[in-house]
């Protein structure tokens, strides 16, 4: 088989196309340039797709002698991810860039160019685990439960997957390290990235401000009472807490966290933990990994990459996906994914367009 590897120039993808060479395929190494200016991106224990990662991944692939090339997809990450990144904190919502650069990037820019070379798959070094069945391929969750990424892959469809292969899928990182250290890759004890690539000082707050301007607005409670000054609802998030710098403090003593987002007035409402509790999630743009699914259906909800899943029952059209919690959960800000799962198999996902508070629990708080 013909595949083509996704190198980040980390020890995931390096591993993964050791395991492909092993497995006697004719493997090729690609390399993705997302920037005009590489060393503008994250390097070091932080870092992701700098230049710094561009030559560990070619120095693995001389280690592993096969074929190395860098794409250029600076254009089209920087439309695709970059700018849709600032237009979502613009409308007030919270966006989540990693899982948009599987979705536009990895597994649709670099697809289409590798199908159209001639390539049977495209080989990436997520930890997650697919099964060909009667119903085609179905993604499921990684045996290594600490780095499952099923979660960032969940807006993949049925074409995407059928073309894709995750080798990492049955090994836990101790043993991916392990296995790059027999093979004298020098990325072995290479750290993990973190945080957003294309924000070099890891400052998102002052990222916005430069890409979207200063603008006062005010901090409010529930009931509108000014409590402090800000210079742009973008620089907060659904349930934040630090860096409110609220000038009156709460009658009780206790800390308040950021309620709700409002940008045409640029108001940001703050209030106690117990009333960031929702147990409605609304997402829209639903996707699905195999077929859709209408509902209603008893599944498991998930809300962050690496949060715990949560009972729900779940309803879709063709537009929405509505997901009725159990229990409540707080902290769930629109922009965010909302990824199903049945087991530990992915259904599907959608972008979180609202969340609600049903009679129960708005009594209860």
């Amino acid at each position: 088989m013909r595949v083509l590897v996704a190198m980040s120039g980390g020890v995931d993808s390096a591993v993964a196309a050791a395991r492909m060479v092993a497995a006697g395929h004719d493997v090729t190494g690609v390399h993705l340039a997302l920037s005009k200016n590489p060393q503008s991106f994250r390097s070091g224990a932080r870092g992701c797709c700098s230049l710094e990662d561009s030559h560990d991944a070619r120095r693995v692939a001389d280690r592993l002698q096969i074929p190395f090339y860098v794409w250029d997809l600076s254009d089209r990450f920087k439309s695709d991810v970059v700018d849709d990144f600032v237009a979502e904190y613009a409308a007030g919502r919270t966006p989540n860039p990693c899982l948009r650069c599987n979705e536009k990037i990895k597994f649709a820019a670099v697809l289409e160019r590798g199908i159209a070379l001639g390539f049977d798959k495209v080989v990436t070094g997520h930890y997650a685990r697919l099964e060909e069945g009667p119903d085609g391929v179905s993604l499921h969750r990684a045996a290594d439960a600490a780095k499952d990424q099923s979660y960032v892959l969940g807006v993949l469809d049925q074409r995407q997957l059928s073309r894709s292969l995750f080798p990492l899928c049955d090994v836990p990182k101790s043993q991916v390290r392990a296995e790059a250290r027999e093979l004298g890759l020098g990325v072995a004890k290479k750290p993990d990235s973190h945080d957003i690539c294309f924000i070099p000082d890891g400052d998102t707050a002052g990222y916005l401000s430069r890409a979207l301007g200063e603008r006062e607005g005010v901090l409010v409670d529930e009931s509108g009472a000014e409590l402090g000054r800000h210079s742009g609802f973008h620089q907060f998030t659904i349930g934040q807490r630090r860096g409110l710098r609220l000038g009156v403090p709460a009658a009780d003593g206790q800390p308040r966290f950021v309620l709700d987002i409002e940008p045409v007035t640029n108001t940001v409402t703050v209030g106690p933990k117990e009333h960031l509790a929702v147990d409605g999630i609304r997402g829209i743009r639903p996707t699905w990994t195999q077929s859709f699914v209408p509902g209603p259906w008893r599944g498991m909800a998930q809300v962050r990459a690496h949060g715990d899943p949560m009972p729900a029952t779940i309803t879709a059209t063709a537009d929405e996906m509505v997901v009725e919690l159990d229990r409540s959960a707080t902290g769930i800000a629109p922009g965010q994914a909302v990824v199903v799962y049945d087991g530990d198999r992915v259904v599907g996902s959608a972008t979180i367009d609202g969340t609600s508070r049903s009679p129960r629990l708005a009594q209860e708080g």
